[in-house]
């Protein structure tokens, strides 16, 4: 698969209105919709928060690897400041200890931010079921993918990305981040 840099897909709005693009003749002008636009630039530049709790966190290296490059997804760029980063991969089993600790993390993740559960430990508690061990990590954030197995391959991982993209083109961005300027424009006209 082509790199997201050079690629010529066709941008799609919320609507699923596919919009011209062609980035091999210079000085072409694109007309399309601010939201499209902007979740564009977002499905294609994600910087994961990478939160290695347990052996998931080794596949999670091995998908940033030359074999498997996330870099292929915009998604190189791990991050570990939250404040860098927009998508939370939670990989491996959280424990009650640690899950007051990754809250924190994901709070100082600036908006928008996605959360990826990545392997069985993360989405459900896996085989441990004891006092320790928080049953699924979407019990404490908002969870937008869960990549099964145990552990998942970095296919997996990779088919999950591309899942989040597919989530993040069909946002309306605009609308839902600037509702202030969006009623301040209105009440002007």
């Amino acid at each position: 698969m082509p790199s997201a840099a050079t690629t010529s897909e066709p941008l799609t709005s919320p609507q699923s209105r596919p919009v011209a693009y062609d980035s091999k003749i210079e000085g072409n002008v694109i007309f399309t919709q601010l939201d499209a636009a902007i979740n564009w630039m977002r499905k294609n530049s994600l910087w994961p928060m990478p939160m290695g709790l347990a052996c998931c966190a080794i596949e999670l290296m091995a998908t940033a690897s030359a074999r498997f490059d996330i870099a292929r997804f915009g998604a190189e760029v791990m991050r570990f400041s939250p404040r860098q980063c927009d998508v939370m991969i939670v990989a491996g089993t959280v424990t009650y200890k640690m899950a007051l600790a990754v809250k924190r993390i994901y709070d100082q993740m600036p908006e928008p931010k996605w959360v990826i559960a990545m392997g069985a430990c993360a989405s459900t508690g896996g085989m441990y079921r004891s006092y320790a061990v928080l049953q699924g990590i979407d019990r404490l954030l908002p969870v937008d993918v869960y990549v099964s197995g145990c552990p998942p391959r970095p296919e997996a991982l990779i088919e999950g990305l591309m899942k989040l993209q597919d989530k993040i083109t069909g946002e309306r961005s605009f609308a839902s981040q600037k509702r202030g300027l969006i009623d301040k424009i209105e009440s002007l006209v």
